[in-house]
C-alpha cells in the first residue's frame, strides 16, 4: 500500500514537472521565432509608390532623347512589369528609373517626368517608385478581370504580342507587382492615360471606376488616400485624332469622385496628332507630378528640362531661289546666313553640312529641327543633311549633281554685280537642249546639253552658222552643272544681248568624271599622264564633235571651235586642245586642275615656241579664286616668261566654287571668235 502510494506521488510529481519542462523548452525556442520575425523588412513609409496603366500615350510613343535616358538617381525607382535584358532589368525587382519604363522598344512616357517632378518637389528622404503596365490601343475592358479573357480572344494581331508580355492579363500583372511593392512602400496614387480607344463610349467612365474600385479592393487601398490621376488626350490645337474623347475625360470626376484630370492643353504632339512628342510627354509628366505633389501637401518644383534653342528668323530673311516652291525654308538673310528646317519627329541628332562646316540642328519640341549658319560667301553652295549619321538631301531644296552624287544646293545672292548671270527682262533667251548621241568609241548612248543662242531659231538666220564652245565641268559634277549651278545660259544671253560676245553654240558633256578620282590607287594625276577622264577624249573628237557639226548649224573649222573647263574640266581642256591644235583655236581654264606641268616640255614642247603657239591659239585665259586651293598663278608666270600670251584673273573673295567659274566664263567669252 505504501509502495502504491509512493508510486502515485512520484507519477503526479512527474506530471507536474513535465509541463514546466516543456514550457521552459518553449521559452528557449521563443527567441528563435523572434529572430525570424526581426528579418522581415518593415514597410518604408517614405517610399511612395504609384501604379501607372493605360494605352499608347502611357506606354510612350516618342523616342527618348539624351536628357530622358539618364537616370535621375536612386530616389526614382521602377519595378519592371516585364524582363528587360538589354537594360539589366528583371520583372518585379526595383531598379533606377529611366526611359523607356514600359517594355523594350517603347518610348518616353509621362511617368518618366512625373517621377522626376516628384523627386524635385518632395523632401530628400522620400523615394518614388512606379509600376508601369500599358498596351498601345488597348480598350479599358482590357483592364477588367471579367472582360480580359474575351478581350484577348478578339484583340487585333498587332496587339497580341504586347498582351502576351503580360501573360494576357495586364490587370493581374499590375496587381501582382503592386502587392509585392506594398511590402516595400506605400501606394499613394494611380496614374492613368487611356480613353482614345473608347472615344465616344458612354460606358467608359463607369468602366474606369470599375478598374479603380477593383484595384482598391484587391490591394486593400482606401480611395481617399489613393486618388486616380487621368491625363487628357492629344489636342493638336483642336485637330487631335481623338479630340472627341477630351470631354468624356474632363467629366470623369462626375463618376469617380476621387479622380483628377491632368490637362493636356498646349502639350505638343507628333505628326500623327494622336501621340505626344518628347516635349509633350515631358510637359504632361510634369503636370502629373505637380498635381500629386500638391495633393501630398508639397509645393511643386519643376525638374530641369533642356529646352531647345529657339532660332529667330529675322524679318529680312527671304526664301532662297534654290528652294523647292511651296516650302518656307531654306531662307537667307541680308547678312548671308542660311536658315534650314526639317520635320524629323523620330530623329535624335540632325546636322546640316555646308561650306566645310557642320551645324547641329536644334529641335523645337514639335518634331522639327532648325539651324542657322554663319554668314556664307555669296554664290552657290552644295549642302547635305544628316540624321543619326545618315546623309541625305534636304527635301526642300532643288537637287544638283555635285560631290559625285545628287546634292542639295543653296544660292547666297550677290547684289547687282551678279546680274550678269541672272535672267533679265527684255533680253532674248536662248535654249538649253538635252540631247543623246551614240558613241562608236564606247558602243553606247551618251548624254549632252547644248546651248543655242536666241537668234538661232529666227527664220532670218535659218542658214546662219555658229562657232562652238565645248565647255566642261569639274570632278564629281555632270553635264547639267554649267546650266543649273553655273547659269551659263544667262551669262551667254546677257553678254550676247549687250554685244559683248558673239552668238555661239555651247556644248556640255559629262566628260567621264562624275565618279571621283582614286588618289589612293597611286595613279598619276599629272597633266597629260592621268587616265582619269581620258576615256572622254576619243569620244569628244570622234563622236561628239561630228554629231554636233551634223546636227546643228556650226562653223566646223578650228578657227570657230573653242574649249574651256573648270577644275578637272580645265585639266581635260589642256589635254585635248594642246594635242589637237588642228581642231581648236581658243582655250580657257577656270580653277584648272593642272598638275605636274613642265611648261618647256609638256605636250611635246607645245609652249617652247611661243610665237608659233600664239599664232595657233588666238586667245588663252586662266582664272582662279582668291581663296582657291587650285591656283594657276605660277603656271601663268612661267608661260609668260616663255613669251606665251595668256590672260589671267583672280576672283576676289571666292574659293573653288561656282561663283569663281561664272566670273571666269563671263570674262572669257567676250574674246572668243574675234580677230
Amino acid at each position: 500500500m505504501l509502495q502504491s502510494t509512493i508510486k502515485t506521488i512520484l507519477l503526479a510529481s512527474a506530471l507536474l514537472v513535465l509541463p514546466a519542462s516543456m514550457s521552459a523548452q518553449k521559452r528557449k525556442a521563443a527567441p528563435k521565432k523572434k529572430a525570424v520575425a526581426e528579418q522581415v523588412k518593415p514597410v518604408d513609409e517614405n517610399f511612395y509608390i504609384f501604379l501607372c496603366f493605360g494605352q499608347s500615350n502611357m506606354e510612350g510613343a516618342a523616342r527618348p532623347e539624351a536628357q530622358d535616358l539618364a537616370s535621375p538617381g536612386p530616389r526614382f525607382l521602377l519595378m519592371p512589369a516585364v524582363d528587360f535584358p538589354d537594360k539589366g532589368r528583371k520583372m518585379g525587382e526595383w531598379c533606377e528609373a529611366s526611359a523607356p519604363l514600359c517594355r523594350p522598344n517603347t518610348g518616353l512616357t509621362p511617368a518618366d517626368w512625373f517621377g522626376r517632378t516628384l523627386v524635385a518637389s518632395l523632401p530628400e528622404n522620400i523615394k518614388i517608385g512606379v509600376i508601369h503596365v500599358a498596351i498601345g490601343g488597348i480598350d479599358i475592358k482590357g483592364f477588367l478581370p471579367d472582360s480580359i479573357k474575351s478581350y484577348v480572344k478578339t484583340a487585333p494581331n498587332w496587339m497580341k504580342g504586347m498582351l502576351a508580355a503580360y501573360d494576357n492579363n495586364p490587370y493581374e500583372r499590375l496587381v501582382t507587382l503592386a502587392k509585392k511593392a506594398q511590402k516595400d512602400g506605400v501606394i499613394k496614387g494611380i496614374l492613368m492615360h487611356q480613353g482614345e480607344t473608347n472615344t465616344g463610349d458612354p460606358k467608359w467612365a463607369g468602366m474606369v471606376k470599375q478598374v479603380y474600385d477593383n484595384l482598391c479592393g484587391d490591394l486593400q487601398l482606401k480611395p481617399e488616400d489613393v486618388p486616380l490621376y487621368a491625363g487628357n488626350i492629344v489636342q493638336a490645337g483642336g485637330k487631335g485624332v481623338c479630340i472627341g474623347c477630351k470631354k468624356q475625360i474632363d467629366e470623369l470626376p462626375l463618376t469617380l469622385h476621387t479622380s483628377q484630370v491632368i490637362s493636356s492643353d498646349d502639350c505638343t504632339n507628333g505628326p500623327d496628332r494622336l501621340h505626344f512628342d518628347a516635349a509633350g510627354y515631358r510637359e504632361l509628366g510634369c503636370r502629373y507630378g505637380e498635381a500629386v505633389a500638391r495633393n501630398l501637401g508639397f509645393e511643386p518644383k519643376r525638374p530641369h528640362i533642356e529646352m531647345p534653342k529657339r532660332i529667330e528668323v529675322p524679318a529680312d530673311a527671304f526664301i532662297a531661289e534654290t528652294t523647292v516652291p511651296g516650302n518656307e525654308f531654306p531662307k537667307v538673310d541680308k547678312q548671308g546666313r542660311a536658315y534650314f528646317s526639317i520635320a524629323a519627329p523620330e530623329a535624335r541628332k540632325v546636322i546640316v553640312d555646308i561650306c566645310n562646316k557642320k551645324y547641329d540642328m536644334q529641335p523645337d519640341g514639335k518634331g522639327n529641327f532648325m539651324a542657322v549658319t554663319d554668314p556664307l560667301p555669296v554664290g552657290f553652295h552644295y549642302y547635305f543633311m544628316e540624321i543619326n549619321g545618315v546623309r541625305f538631301i534636304d527635301p526642300a531644296t532643288e537637287t544638283f549633281f555635285g560631290c559625285n552624287r545628287e546634292a542639295g544646293g543653296i544660292e547666297i545672292p550677290e547684289a547687282a554685280e551678279g546680274d550678269y548671270y541672272r535672267p533679265q527682262q527684255g533680253v532674248p533667251a536662248g535654249q538649253v537642249r538635252s540631247i543623246y548621241y551614240y558613241s562608236n568609241e564606247q558602243q553606247t548612248w551618251r548624254h549632252a546639253m547644248v546651248y543655242t543662242p536666241a537668234e538661232y531659231e529666227l527664220k532670218a538666220n535659218a542658214k546662219k552658222r555658229y562657232p562652238v564652245l565645248y565647255l566642261q565641268h569639274g570632278m564629281g559634277e555632270d553635264e547639267t552643272g554649267w546650266s543649273k549651278q553655273g547659269h551659263m545660259q544667262h551669262i551667254m544671253d546677257n553678254a550676247i544681248a549687250k554685244g559683248e560676245a558673239v552668238p555661239m553654240i555651247v556644248v556640255m558633256e559629262s566628260g567621264d568624271v562624275k565618279a571621283p578620282f582614286n588618289f589612293a590607287s597611286g595613279a598619276s594625276n599629272e597633266q597629260g599622264r592621268s587616265q582619269y577622264g581620258a576615256s572622254f577624249y576619243p569620244v569628244l573628237l570622234n563622236d561628239l564633235i561630228p554629231y554636233i557639226d551634223k546636227t546643228f548649224r556650226t562653223k566646223s573649222d578650228r578657227e570657230n571651235r573653242a574649249m574651256a573647263g573648270l577644275s578637272w574640266g580645265g585639266h581635260q581642256t589642256f589635254d585635248v586642245v594642246l594635242t589637237n591644235l588642228d581642231k581648236f583655236a581658243w582655250l580657257g581654264t577656270f580653277s584648272g586642275a593642272i598638275f605636274g606641268l613642265d611648261v618647256k616640255t609638256a605636250y611635246d614642247g607645245v609652249f617652247a615656241n611661243a610665237d608659233t603657239f600664239n599664232k595657233q591659239i588666238h586667245y588663252m585665259y586662266m582664272n582662279w579664286g582668291e581663296q582657291d586651293f587650285i591656283k594657276s598663278a605660277d603656271i601663268v608666270k612661267q608661260l609668260r616668261e616663255l613669251g606665251v600670251k595668256v590672260e589671267a584673273n583672280e576672283s576676289k573673295g571666292t574659293a573653288h566654287e561656282w561663283l569663281t567659274w561664272r566670273r571666269g566664263l563671263h570674262e572669257f567669252i567676250p574674246h572668243l571668235f574675234k580677230k
